[in-house]
């Protein structure tokens, strides 16, 4: 694979102790660094994210005792290809992750966390994870006063077979001062390649979903702050860019969006899953029928689709090829006009986002932001970054709906709190 030899350090704050809960009226911005770790995508990430569907789904029917509306709208997960079957031999990629910090335990220890609204769940390495976590922050429930064990394992399954697996404990879990007490979380002894440095700069995830999909039966580190009346309004909003990125808790950065606020509705609280009105390709709409389910997931790079529609889009973009792991190719000077509209408005997405670079397996040209995954029916899609890099969102937890918006000329053009460090990047096999 082809990897990039920058990313986004930000400055980050470290805060030495965790303070007595207080209660946030105005939010707090935690700024995010952007990490690109491939600029290439390939069917392990698509596998990844299919597994994290199919994962989520299943964990929605033992918390809730109720069939999730997308259970029919998926096959089972596609097994991972074998040497000598043609194409790449692939890991769990992560292949954009914007990253910030949190704060765990007593005395508090600051990680690096993947904020992931396509899970629920927040785990860290352990101490039993061995070499598998090198040169990640471990957290040791043995050293917080405030850890207690839960008795419980969890493991998490990804689409190359691999887990992240570990032991369930509750402790403190502070975000930028604001404090989650009691908050469930999982302590690693494994982690799949995917998520071993350098591959994952983060130490570990933490998942922004709805307490139906997690695993652990558990409510969500920000579920828990709102519960608890730390933060007041039960919003969170992202910003994710090249430079300047943020997650905002407890409403929206005024300084980063324009405009207003187009908002559509939860369908099932799980995922973040609302209607997609239409994905038009050079003026030409490619969804056949008036709504589609989609699920708006900060934990995946690609715009992910069925086979026939997407094949569709990329008729619209001369010199498109089908590479048949799920990616397309396509000159890497085109300037596709790719939009998608919610709530009736329409979104574009810059070229810039669109075209993801080039492939170890393709000999000429780019990797589009459009990918398909056989696993995925023909009424269901993710929409990930590639998309989520050109608006402002909400995340209404209290209200059950997800806002977009323009971002303001100065959040496209100019960093926030971030400065750029270059460093050189290992490849990934």
């Amino acid at each position: 694979m082809i990897f990039t030899s920058a990313f986004i350090a930000a400055s980050l704050p470290f805060i030495a102790a965790l303070p007595t809960p207080l209660k946030v009226s105005r939010g707090l911005p935690i700024p995010l660094s952007k990490r690109d770790a491939a600029r290439r995508a390939d069917d392990g990430s698509l596998l990844t994210v299919c597994s994290k569907v199919h994962r989520g789904i299943a964990a929605y029917e033992v918390n809730t005792g109720a069939t999730h509306s997308l259970a029919s709208l998926v096959s089972t997960p596609l097994v991972k290809r074998q040497a000598g079957s043609g194409g790449d031999i692939l890991t769990d990629d992560q292949q954009v992750l914007w990253f910030g910090t949190i704060q765990v335990g007593t005395p508090p220890v600051q990680y690096t966390v993947d904020f992931d609204t396509g899970s629920s769940d927040l785990f860290l390495p352990g101490p039993t994870c061995g070499t598998t976590c090198s040169n990640h922050t471990v957290y040791n429930p043995a050293s917080s006063s405030t850890s207690s064990d839960l008795g419980k394992t969890f493991s998490l399954a990804y689409g190359d077979g691999s887990t992240v697996s570990g032991k369930q404990f509750t402790d403190v879990v502070a975000i930028s001062g604001s404090t989650a007490t009691n908050q469930t979380l999982g302590s690693a002894n494994q982690y799949s390649s995917g998520f071993q440095s350098p591959n994952f700069p983060a130490d570990g995830l933490m998942g922004m979903g709805f307490p139906s999909i997690s695993v652990y039966g558990a409510n969500p580190v920000f579920q828990t702050l709102v519960a608890s009346g730390v933060i007041t309004e039960p919003v969170f909003s992202f910003k994710l860019a090249t430079e300047g990125s943020e997650l905002f808790i407890g409403g929206t950065d005024a300084n980063l969006f324009t405009g207003n606020f187009t908002f559509v509705n939860v369908t099932q609280q799980g995922y973040w899953q609302v209607e997609m009105d239409a994905l038009t390709v050079n003026g030409q709409n490619v969804i056949p029928i008036a709504q589609t389910s989609s699920i708006i997931d900060t934990g995946t790079t690609l715009i992910v689709g069925d086979t026939q529609t997407v094949a569709t889009a990329y008729r619209s973009i001369q010199g498109a090829t089908d590479n048949g792991d799920g990616t397309y190719t396509v000159p890497c000077n085109a300037t596709p006009n790719l939009s998608l509209t919610f709530g009736g408005r329409s979104f574009s997405v810059d070229p810039a986002t669109f075209i993801l670079g080039s492939s170890s397996g393709a000999t000429t040209g780019c990797i589009g932001g459009l990918s398909y995954n056989d696993a995925i029916a023909g009424q269901f899609w993710i929409i990930g970054d590639v998309f989520l890099q050109n608006v402002y969102t909400q995340f209404d937890v209290g209200k059950g709906q997800v806002g977009f918006a323009a971002l303001s000329s100065s959040s496209i053009h100019e960093g926030v709190t971030c400065k750029i460090e270059v460093v050189d990047e290992v490849p990934r096999d």
